[in-house]
């Protein structure tokens, strides 16, 4: 499980950088949990051509993680998010608390 969802973070950091296709089959592979006979068969290829396909677009998308680290920074900053909700609430003041926790979450929404 953890695999699947290292590659579905890397392909929602860097999945604009690949072709339509490797998207494509990416996302029916990981997001839409399509066998690869399933992949295969409306495009025309063969299990095997599918499985290449996926295997070399992983290997792309390590390449984009090594070389630029954002899926990693932008899970610390995910921990970091939380973090600071889970310590705005023990503060007492309802106002203070609830206006940290709406900062939290404006800036969650623009990762």
């Amino acid at each position: 499980m953890a695999k699947e969802l290292k590659f579905v973070m890397l392909l929602d950091c860097y999945g604009d950088l690949l072709t339509e296709h490797q998207r494509s089959v990416m996302e029916l592979y990981y997001c839409e949990d399509l066998s690869l006979a399933e992949i295969g068969a409306p495009l025309g290829i063969t299990r095997q051509a599918v499985r290449s396909l996926i295997k070399r677009t992983e290997n792309i998308l390590l390449g984009y993680e090594e070389r630029l680290g954002f899926a990693d920074r932008l899970g610390k900053m995910r921990d970091c998010f939380s973090s600071i909700a889970e310590e705005a609430e023990l503060i007492p003041d309802e106002k203070l608390r609830n206006a940290i926790l709406l900062q939290v979450k404006r800036s969650e929404e623009l990762l």
